[in-house]
């Protein structure tokens, strides 16, 4: 069963100047493994901003609650590539206390876009 669908869209270019303008941001958002590639290196900005998309989406997916952080959600890449989701914090409180069982993700970027999708389930 369904529990919640989120979904968001970053605009590269502007994602790309905030995080030039405010170094801070990349510890703040993402942890160390996410912002490196598996093999080591440094994630560029349309691959940071999917995974920035994918941390609101899983959020919006469990009705985006005040107070969670950008660390509640790690997108980490899983067999063949496609990215997961660790989910702790409070999000990870109120994704338990919903039942939710099973995190799914799409991540896409194309020209100035990087999309995510996420769905909550439960079995």
């Amino acid at each position: 069963m369904i529990v919640g669908v989120g979904t968001d869209l970053v605009g590269v270019p502007r994602f790309e100047a905030s995080l030039v303008r405010t170094p801070g941001l990349l510890p703040r958002c993402w942890t160390d493994a996410e912002r490196v590639t598996g093999r080591g290196a440094v994630r560029r900005p349309r691959s940071l901003a999917a995974r920035f998309a994918a941390k609101e989406a899983a959020a919006k997916a469990v009705g985006a609650p005040r107070g969670w952080s950008w660390h509640d959600v790690e997108v980490v890449v899983g067999p063949g590539g496609r990215p997961l989701l660790r989910v702790s914090g409070l999000l990870g409180r109120i994704a338990a206390d919903a039942g939710v069982t099973h995190w799914h993700c799409s991540l896409t970027h194309d020209a100035d876009l990087a999309q995510a999708v996420v769905i909550a389930e439960r079995l």
